[in-house]
């Protein structure tokens, strides 16, 4: 770092490089950038600034970087893989399911946005799975969402919570599961309901299940959704005859 020679730093910095020094050579690529820009060596050199970043786990400072890559050296033939690396960046900070998922989103916003650019990239396959992992992600952090509420007993919430997984991950494995958790999640607010709101509540149940059928006819739990419906129909046929009863005692 203090010698003057940027030819002797240069070649330190590729030796450090090399033998996967990377905080080293990191050092001197970035005190060298203002000798070697707009020379033949630049872009190379940027190439491998932006991978010391990423071998020291920066995933921050080396996602700009080749983004900024791209940017600098748009005719590039390393430009397709820095493209993709950017978005792979931003799938490293992914964070556990349990944290904010903005991370999440933008890798699959930057790993469409590369397949849309590269179609024929030998790397879309990877960027495809990396899409359907995040989103399987985010599936499973809405889902821990919705389940928080069933088990905290606020019925209602859990209701619709399950019902926006169902919605928001149509192709999902589990979308039959995430619906026989609406239907039984309305079983429970209703049953919990003041008497003068069930017939409404239980009402919902019906109508759940009838969508269930609808949408998911094949699906292994077709049969407990069945045996759902029978008893809501016959507890409203019991809260009707209830209801009757009183009228005619009044």
């Amino acid at each position: 770092m203090k010698s003057k020679d940027y030819e002797y730093k240069y070649k330190m910095a590729e030796q450090y490089y090399a033998n996967k020094n990377y905080g080293y050579a990191q050092q001197l690529f970035e005190d060298i950038f203002p000798y070697v820009k707009g020379s033949t060596r630049y872009e190379d050199m940027y190439y491998k600034f932006a991978y010391s970043y990423y071998y020291q786990k920066d995933y921050l400072n080396a996602e700009n970087l080749f983004k900024s890559f791209v940017e600098n050296f748009p005719t590039s033939t390393r430009g397709e893989e820095c493209d993709y690396m950017r978005a792979y960046c931003y799938y490293k900070q992914s964070p556990k399911v349990e944290l904010d998922q903005t991370n999440t989103n933008k890798t699959m916003q930057l790993m469409q946005a590369f397949l849309n650019t590269h179609p024929n990239s030998e790397r879309a396959k990877d960027a495809s799975e990396i899409i359907d992992k995040c989103r399987e992600k985010l599936e499973l952090k809405e889902f821990k969402g919705a389940e928080l509420y069933y088990n905290l007993g606020f019925y209602k919430a859990a209701a619709i919570a399950f019902g926006n997984v169902s919605d928001n991950f149509p192709d999902s494995k589990k979308a039959d599961e995430y619906k026989l958790l609406v239907i039984k999640s309305y079983v429970k607010y209703a049953e919990m309901s003041y008497e003068e709101k069930q017939k409404e509540r239980y009402e919902k149940v019906i109508s759940e299940c009838n969508d269930f059928a609808e949408r998911f006819a094949e699906s292994k739990y077709a049969e407990e959704v069945a045996k759902y419906k029978t008893q809501t129909n016959n507890i409203l046929k019991n809260l009707k005859n209830e209801q009757a009863k009183k009228a005619n005692e009044r």
